[in-house]
């Protein structure tokens, strides 16, 4: 009943914050999560915490650590802050029972709506950073009805043949974000990211294209088309959603117009397949992707903290 009750007032706060967001639903507990729950006065707070492993050949093992101890929050009432102190605490005490002290392939995990402010002091003081960003765009169909070109650049389908270009453009994004938390670069990354760039290329219409600079290939945008976001979806009120994968441009062709014209590409593919929004993950202290992203018409929808190790 508490559950419910939080929810619902959770709820309420959150229809005020973001038009963006989904309505959040009871947490539904099942064998491999635990319901956590904490009070400040009269404002309650629920959490749903999580555990996954996993192995460092996963394509996913470049984004997040090994062991991701994760949580949900939910609140509700006129102290959300200290509320959500009060969980983080519950949560420290949950994940000292589970996660090895000093570990950095474990780290403590949680998103927070980004215009919901309430808290962002309690998670600094818990030793919580925000690294990353679920952006949104919300489609523009009736804007300009098609990119502006960038002299000197082409975009093109990629095929296999473009395998090592993407692959090497894949490899110089990740060294770059890795600086700021929200990538790791394992040993054999080379090897995934060229499997799974691979399989992409075989698709029959491949959503992956290649930006020429005066015929040299510099840049690449990889995209997921609305039938294919489903894993996504519970992010943001919207029906037909696209996912901007990644986008890279070689050190060499930066600031030529490269990024700015795939991203272009990008948005008109999407609106040309009826997306409501599209999303993007970025570093939030990439002091280029930041900038890069909301002058496109982004903006955060989902912050995501991290503590690496989860136990200190």
């Amino acid at each position: 009943m508490h559950n419910d009750v939080t929810a619902t007032g959770h709820a309420a706060r959150i229809a005020t914050v973001d038009a963006l967001l989904p309505a959040p639903l009871p947490f539904e507990v099942s064998g491999d999560t635990t319901l956590l729950s904490a009070r400040a006065g009269a404002t309650g707070a629920a959490g749903l915490a999580t555990h996954t492993e996993l192995g460092a050949d996963s394509p996913q093992s470049v984004w997040r650590a090994l062991s991701e101890h994760r949580l949900e929050v939910q609140l509700s009432g006129p102290e959300p802050g200290a509320a959500l102190d009060a969980l983080l605490t519950r949560w420290d005490e949950h994940l000292r029972t589970l996660a090895r002290p000093g570990d950095p392939e474990c780290a403590a995990v949680l998103s927070r709506p980004s215009r919901d402010t309430a808290g962002t002091a309690e998670l600094l003081h818990h030793g919580f950073a925000p690294t990353g960003v679920i952006a949104v765009r919300p489609a523009q169909r009736l804007a300009a009805p098609g990119p502006v070109a960038t002299p000197g650049v082409c975009i093109r389908h990629a095929t296999p043949d473009d395998l090592d270009t993407a692959v090497g453009l894949m490899l110089e994004l990740q060294r770059y974000d890795a600086q700021f938390g929200r990538v790791t670069v394992r040993p054999g990354a080379g090897e995934v990211v060229s499997k799974e760039l691979l399989r992409q290329l075989e698709r029959p219409e491949p959503q992956v294209w290649i930006a020429e600079l005066y015929g040299r290939p510099l840049g690449m945008a990889v995209l997921q088309m609305p039938d294919e976001t489903s894993w996504i979806k519970h992010r943001v009120a919207a029906q037909r959603i696209g996912y901007l994968s990644s986008l890279a441009v070689a050190e060499a062709a930066r600031s030529a117009g490269v990024g700015t014209a795939l991203a272009a590409h990008a948005h008109q593919v999407f609106d040309e397949a009826g997306a409501d929004v599209v999303l993007l993950h970025h570093a939030l202290a990439n002091p280029r992707s930041t900038p890069f992203w909301y002058a496109q018409g982004y903006r955060p929808l989902w912050t995501g903290w991290q503590r690496r190790p989860a136990v200190r």
